[in-house]
């Protein structure tokens, strides 16, 4: 990632309209496998550890995270997260068969050997243990944004899937999430595509991504519609969204 996008990013985790309302759905997910508090559950780029706290919060006890940012696993200790270390999500140091859940939102995209990172994932990964994994979705939405980010792809849901059973992973459930604003951003990224001509491959000075601080009200807007879906995502599947999520079992 971007060091200055980095830098914002922990900046904004804790408030933001869209990683406050990605912690509401994965946390939803979670609780929905229905898992004693004692499941080990490990988070791969868990940032400054926001979504640990609140699971910690819900009573988990045995809770792991991960990140290969070191200003991010010193966030997260200065906000008094245990267990956590700075790691390379396609190397873990990890025994075989540690963990009950792990979690993976927006990190696969970054990991250039795709096919290495999802077999350590699921090598670690108890008999019958699950993955949660978001990424972001449709190669049509590849911007400047995606550049900044050190994305090396998008993912359609049949390419996400593919890739899971690739590693041996069974689906249980797969959708898209943050339907609501896929129109604008689809919109806005193919209108500036169509104005400037095609993505650089290589980051354009001053180039910031798509991340930026919003004034209360908007912020607040934001965070209250992507809940409403996120309560759809606990009956619904979702046809279309700006990511796309799964969850897949290691076969017992």
């Amino acid at each position: 990632m971007d060091l200055t996008y980095e830098a914002k990013y922990h900046q904004l985790e804790e408030q933001h309209w869209w990683f406050a309302s990605r912690r509401d759905v994965v946390y939803d997910l979670i609780r929905s496998l229905r898992l004693p508090v004692s499941a080990a559950i490990l988070e791969i780029g868990c940032s400054g550890g926001p979504l640990m706290q609140r699971l910690s919060a819900a009573g988990y006890s045995d809770l792991t995270g991960i990140d290969v940012s070191v200003p991010a696993i010193e966030l997260a200790q200065a906000r008094g997260v245990p267990h956590v270390s700075v790691m390379d999500g396609a190397a873990l140091a990890f025994g075989d068969a540690r963990f009950d859940v792990v979690i993976a939102s927006d990190v696969l995209e970054h990991i250039e050997d795709e096919a290495q990172a999802l077999r350590e994932w699921a090598r670690v990964l108890k008999p019958g243990g699950q993955l949660l994994v978001f990424v972001p979705a449709h190669a049509h939405l590849w911007s400047e944004h995606d550049v900044v980010n050190h994305h090396f792809r998008r993912y359609s849901r049949p390419g996400l899937l593919a890739a899971l059973e690739r590693a041996g992973l069974r689906a249980q459930r797969s959708s898209f999430w943050n339907a609501a604003l896929y129109l604008p951003t689809a919109v806005l990224r193919l209108g500036r595509r169509a104005l400037s001509g095609p993505v650089s491959p290589i980051k354009r000075p001053g180039a910031t991504g798509d991340l930026h601080h919003f004034a209360r009200p908007a912020n607040r807007f934001l965070l209250s519609l992507l809940k409403a879906e996120n309560r759809l995502l606990r009956r619904f599947n979702l046809p279309l969204g700006v990511s796309v999520f799964a969850l897949a079992q290691k076969p017992a």
